[in-house]
């Protein structure tokens, strides 16, 4: 399922507790041995690729007092940060995320328990 959003500012995208946005690497089209694949191969596979551009701001945590009653609402919420950062390249679980379009680019709307292993590189974008 894909969905095209016609916005032309990504920074005004606010994601919800443990989601990532990524942008999916290109895709080879050639094996090793020079054999062109079909396009549906692609997406069959089971884990992907992908560099993270944002994420939210991580898993709530209850801020609760011994004074205070449950049905007040808490003014301060804290998170527990989440584990990756804009510009890691994620091996992910390709059924977990849902595919957006933005400005023609197709995008990935993950949650970040279906992120498998994180690749930081920190000279990668300088």
């Amino acid at each position: 399922m894909a969905l095209s959003i016609k916005n032309k500012d990504i920074d005004k995208f606010i994601l919800i507790g443990d989601k990532v946005l990524v942008k999916p690497t290109a895709t080879t089209k050639k094996t090793n041995s020079g054999l062109y694949l079909p396009p549906g191969i692609q997406e069959k596979e089971s884990t992907h690729s992908a560099y993270i551009i944002k994420t939210g701001p991580g898993y709530p945590i209850p801020a609760m007092q011994e004074e205070d009653e449950i049905w007040k609402q808490q003014e301060n919420v804290k998170y527990v940060p989440l584990q990756a950062q804009p510009g890691d390249l994620a091996i992910y679980l390709q059924k977990s995320g849902f595919e957006i379009e933005f400005n023609d680019e197709k995008y990935i709307i993950l949650p970040h328990s279906a992120i498998l292993m994180l690749i930081r590189d920190k000279g990668l974008f300088e």
